[in-house]
């Protein structure tokens, strides 16, 4: 069984995990993914229920003909906490000691009054069971930046602290897949933050934004 995790397409503010629709070229980005995933013989589509991941997933649903869907309120983006609804100028002020001390990667710390790693790999992992026991071969799940760097660094074995390795940026609908071996009862890491379909795009890639 393979779940392709794919991050949401651009969202329309830049301020820290607001509940907004995708911007123009978010759009733009979760066509380009729905043509791609045409080809990949997806038979489920979940979602985080967070506006901008449902608006992806639905573009991209246009080109997957009838599939199961499902929203999950456990697939949202990490708890961001006081530095929700901030803009970056002034998280990096006001929160600078707490962005100093996570770049050390040497402990699993939450957000100010927010949510950490190991809280995020907590409540996915029943969606994830969910998944496993579905019966579906090839699943697609519209969800989160966070989210992806923590359930990856779990499969993996490696400490939530480390998880900021996993790519500086991932990029706008790029596609990390996991694939699950029921012998063995594990998942392996088939590839990461693979975003092929928007190099010919110059503009929708996230150093433009």
């Amino acid at each position: 069984m393979n779940i392709f995790l794919i991050r949401h397409g651009r969202q329309s503010s830049q301020l820290c995990n607001v509940d907004v629709d995708l911007a123009v070229e978010g759009r733009e980005q979760a066509k380009l993914l729905g043509k791609r995933l045409s080809e990949y013989g997806i038979d489920c589509l979940y979602t985080s229920d967070l506006l901008r991941a449902r608006e992806t997933a639905e573009i991209a649903k246009i080109y997957l003909g009838n599939v199961d869907y499902r929203i999950r309120t456990e697939l949202r983006e990490i708890d961001f906490g006081r530095m929700t609804g901030n803009s970056d100028e002034y998280n990096n002020m006001a929160f600078a000691d707490f962005k100093k001390k996570r770049m050390e990667l040497s402990e699993d710390l939450p957000f100010p009054g927010g949510e950490c790693g190991q809280d995020v790999v907590d409540r996915v992992r029943d969606v994830l069971e969910e998944m496993i026991h579905s019966g579906k071969q090839r699943i697609a799940v519209v969800t989160h930046g966070g989210v992806i760097r923590s359930i990856v660094t779990d499969i993996l074995g490696m400490p939530q602290s480390k998880k900021l390795l996993f790519a500086v940026s991932l990029e706008n609908t790029s596609i990390t897949q996991l694939r699950f071996d029921r012998d063995y009862q594990r998942f392996y890491l088939e590839r990461f933050n693979d975003f092929t379909h928007l190099e010919a795009n110059n503009n929708l890639l996230r150093r433009n934004w």
